[in-house]
């Protein structure tokens, strides 16, 4: 979680910019065994993993695709080699390689918890030679400290997200819904889809993280945010009255079919093209999908034209704040300790982060980890709403399970999916919580 003076900061950086205008590697082959390779002239390949495929990241995508033909253009003794997976295949593989120390030079990484395991493995390696190069002052501040562990930064972060529910508009038109501001509103709304053949909210809790957010948004509505943000680094408790209220809500949710059939057993793809063709009305995901509502065009502009998004609604009596956000730091690259080819892939990390910031913005519609100058750009409106909602929150809890340690942020996710499942009663749900928390500190 970002303290108070923290968030200001990193708040007053985004008011500017609104302001402004809105083992061995896998290098067998490289001739270049030496860290220099790159540096000297010689041919080598950069073997690069991330997580952004054609079609479902199209934005991305493309950007990657123009930022490594441009960086080879330069460097022509430099080949950047591609492997793409989607989220969940790139976690299992990173896991994969990780554990015979096969990374590629250049990975996609998370922050904090996530990142924790790998830099103890001394599986990534520091990166703040380039963070006083070129980049020096070019993060918005509190995203580069995401990826610090013991006064060393281990990845470069190329996003920064929150997560808000969007809608389709049309949708609530046609039912004449109107956007909840409370939490029973939005029970209400989901109860006329759900009796109009309408699938209310798309989730896919296969991949177990999506569940978590609505867990943390009630819980964060319900406790408050000091209350979530102390039970999971340990200094509070899950079984605090308003955490057990959160859970108990969750299961609410679900017998109430506020969720699109077959959830638990789908997956954040599946799911959200059930958004996408219109069969589900709502949607809560990070602003890293805003290039699907914004600027995506293999998604059909009266789509795109009719996505709106809200805040997630107070709870009366609550002690939540509507303006506090879940998110944080988006992902971050990172440079495997034992490349073959470190200082070139250092040099291709740096390369794309400088790039990455205003083709990110204008090609994908993706809010950047860098400071960019708006002031000429035209960006959709929806970017534009929901980066001030950025300017505005009063908190910003970032996701339970990268802030978690590994063995924790597991339980956590496999308890998520068991309290949406209703295989968990929230006291059971609760006590595990604490217990891999407890254990991990």
């Amino acid at each position: 979680m970002f303290n108070k003076k923290g968030l200001m900061l990193l708040l007053a950086i985004c008011l500017v910019l609104v302001a402004a205008g809105c083992g061995k590697n896998n290098n067998e082959g490289n001739s270049g065994s030496k860290e220099n390779a790159g540096v000297s002239g010689e041919k080598v390949t950069v073997n690069f993993m991330h997580l952004w495929p054609e079609g479902v990241s199209a934005g991305q995508n493309k950007i990657v695709n123009q930022i490594i033909k441009a960086y080879q253009a330069e460097h022509p003794n430099v080949t950047i080699k591609q492997e793409v997976l989607d989220n969940e295949q790139y976690k299992n593989k990173l896991k994969v390689l990780s554990a015979s120390n096969k990374l590629p030079d250049v990975g996609v990484t998370w922050a904090a918890g996530f990142l924790q395991p790998y830099v103890e493995g001394k599986l990534f390696t520091p990166v703040d030679d380039l963070l006083s190069g070129e980049l020096n002052g070019k993060f918005v501040s509190g995203t580069t400290e995401a990826y610090a562990i013991d006064g060393k930064t281990y990845a470069l972060p190329l996003e920064f997200n929150i997560a808000p529910v969007y809608y389709n508009k049309a949708l609530f038109e046609k039912y004449n819904l109107e956007i909840p501001q409370t939490y029973e509103q939005l029970k209400a709304v989901a109860k006329t889809l759900s009796e109009n053949g309408i699938a209310p909210i798309a989730l896919g809790n296969k991949d177990r993280w999506t569940g978590s957010l609505w867990y943390m948004y009630l819980a964060d509505r319900i406790a408050g945010q000091q209350t979530l943000s102390g039970a999971i680094n340990g200094d509070g408790s899950f079984m605090d009255e308003g955490l057990l209220k959160a859970a108990t809500e969750v299961q609410t949710l679900v017998d109430s079919n506020a969720f699109v059939k077959g959830f638990n057993g789908l997956s954040n793809e599946e799911a959200k093209s059930e958004f996408l063709n219109g069969k589900a009305a709502m949607y809560m995901m990070g602003t890293w999908e805003l290039p699907n509502f914004t600027t995506n065009e293999d998604i059909p502009k009266e789509f795109r034209d009719s996505v709106g998004f809200f805040k997630f609604p107070t709870v009366e009596g609550g002690k939540g704040d509507i303006n506090s956000w879940v998110g944080g730091p988006g992902v971050g690259l990172f440079v495997a300790e034992n490349s073959a080819v470190k200082a070139e892939a250092k040099a291709f990390v740096e390369y794309f982060v400088t790039q990455w910031g205003e083709q990110a913005v204008t090609g994908a519609g993706v809010i950047p980890a860098t400071k960019v100058d708006t002031s000429s750009m035209e960006l959709p409106q929806l970017y534009i709403d929901l980066f001030n909602e950025m300017n505005q929150a009063s908190s910003i809890t970032l996701f339970a399970d990268v802030q978690m340690q590994a063995s924790a942020a597991e339980t956590h996710l496999n308890m998520i999916q068991a309290l949406f499942g209703k295989a968990a009663t929230p006291e059971k749900f609760s006590e595990e919580h604490d217990k891999a928390v407890s254990e991990g500190k």
